[in-house]
């Protein structure tokens, strides 16, 4: 492999991008120029492009030998064009990838009723944004399995890192569920998600999931209790489901609508991952001492 293809070119891109670029040439598809700089500094080569416009992705057929996919869905609608497009752009020529890197979300797998959940657990995703990724896991593997080209999907929960905690919210003193009606919650550093996605990209077997998750083990409210401690300040006031529904918006309820434990053994045994953040407590440790 020489050239790699960055698809969604944001946080996690980021910080993939040092390791990226000192072993190959590094391609950035981006849809605003004010991205054009922090790309450049960091390596990368932006191309102008927009998911949403298949047309403006002609020039992505037969660049790369490599991609990472980490654009999402639309906010809206019942499946993900923006992966359609793309996978159009790349197999509108007889010079394919040879690997292909996607982020998804734990979200596919829907309310787990707080189990331990692996990869061979089928996609029951109960919300919109979550069958949005699996309608681009469908597609991916589709792609996988007609053009052989070595596929692998992340399954990403919570990304977190020193600058994406919750310390707004804290501040807000927005609330959390009582500790008996409480969600299982999972979470993976910003860091972390970057260096496996480059790793996948030579080490996964083609078609194979991964569920991307630290060891940490928490519940969505000793999450938050970990946060404000870290950072003195207040621990959030605890309600009941009943009455915490007046008080966020319904994004932040859907969160708790789902509750599960992610098994991220493959993830370490075929991956050959060492965590760097192997627990909330170690991502909070860096983040004061940054």
């Amino acid at each position: 492999m020489k050239r790699i293809l960055i698809v969604g070119s944001g946080d996690v891109a980021l910080r993939a991008l040092p390791w990226l670029t000192r072993r190959f040439r590094v391609y950035a598809l981006v849809r605003q120029p004010e991205a054009y700089a922090a790309l450049r500094a960091g390596g990368a080569i932006p191309l102008r492009g927009d998911l949403d416009d298949r047309r403006s992705l002609s020039r992505l057929a037969g660049l790369a030998d490599a991609v990472l996919h980490f654009a999402p869905p639309p906010s809206s609608g019942p499946g993900d064009p923006r992966t359609q497009h793309l996978l159009a752009a790349l197999g509108s020529r007889k010079s394919l990838p040879q690997g292909l890197v996607y982020i998804s979300t734990t979200g596919v797998y829907g309310d787990c009723g707080g189990a331990y959940v692996d990869e061979t657990r089928p996609c029951r995703a109960q919300t919109a944004r979550g069958q949005r990724r699996v309608d681009a896991e469908r597609r991916l593997r589709r792609f996988c399995r007609r053009t052989g080209v070595r596929v692998a999907l992340l399954r990403a929960p919570g990304i977190y890192a020193a600058d994406r905690l919750p310390l707004e919210r804290l501040r807000r003193g927005d609330p959390v569920l009582v500790a008996d009606e409480d969600v299982h919650t999972n979470h993976i550093h910003a860091e972390d998600l970057a260096r496996i996605a480059c790793l996948a990209l030579f080490r996964a077997p083609a078609g194979r999931a991964y569920n991307v998750s630290d060891d940490s083990g928490l519940k969505m409210g000793d999450y938050f209790d970990a946060v404000a401690d870290a950072f003195a300040l207040p621990r959030p006031p605890r309600l009941a489901r009943t009455e915490i529904a007046a008080c966020l918006s319904p994004l932040t309820l859907s969160f708790m609508s789902e509750s599960r434990r992610l098994d991220n053994r493959r993830l370490k045994r075929e991956l050959r991952v060492r965590l760097r953040y192997p627990t909330i407590a170690h991502g909070l440790r860096a983040a004061l001492s940054a």
